[in-house]
């Protein structure tokens, strides 16, 4: 995880020096916010990265010569089906037509987006990793 950090650190400056470039030479003051954000979210992305480095050690996949079956495991638990997903997204579609229709289209969105995203978060919250 040190090359990622190193990574996201380069873009974190990349991000603080084009934002204050842009900051110079434009008075437009959106670009130079969304910059501004930019910096310090890709900066707590490199600083979660180097504290899980420091406290895991280096990973297999950082070593230069390492070979694939050292490298290679489980990715990921993917689950067979699952109808939070449709929940979240009717929900998340409702939210947005009431935010043109009306509060009570954006509160009906909002009670079925809440069990979508509980869903998402407690589906497989009792399974062993």
């Amino acid at each position: 995880m040190k090359a990622e950090s190193a990574l996201f650190a380069g873009v974190s400056l990349f991000f603080a020096v084009s934002g204050f470039v842009y900051g110079w030479f434009s008075a437009e003051p959106a670009g130079t916010a969304a910059l501004a954000v930019s910096c310090p979210m890709s900066a707590l992305v490199a600083l979660f990265l180097w504290h899980r480095h420091r406290k895991d050690g280096q990973l297999p996949q950082d070593e230069k010569g390492a070979p694939v079956h050292v490298t290679a495991g489980p990715v990921a638990f993917f689950p067979p089906r699952s109808a939070f997903p449709v929940l979240a997204a009717v929900g998340t579609a409702l939210l947005g037509l009431g935010a043109v229709y009306g509060l009570w289209l954006f509160l009906i969105g909002a009670g079925v987006l809440a069990p979508g995203i509980l869903g998402f978060v407690f589906q497989y919250g009792s399974r062993d990793t």
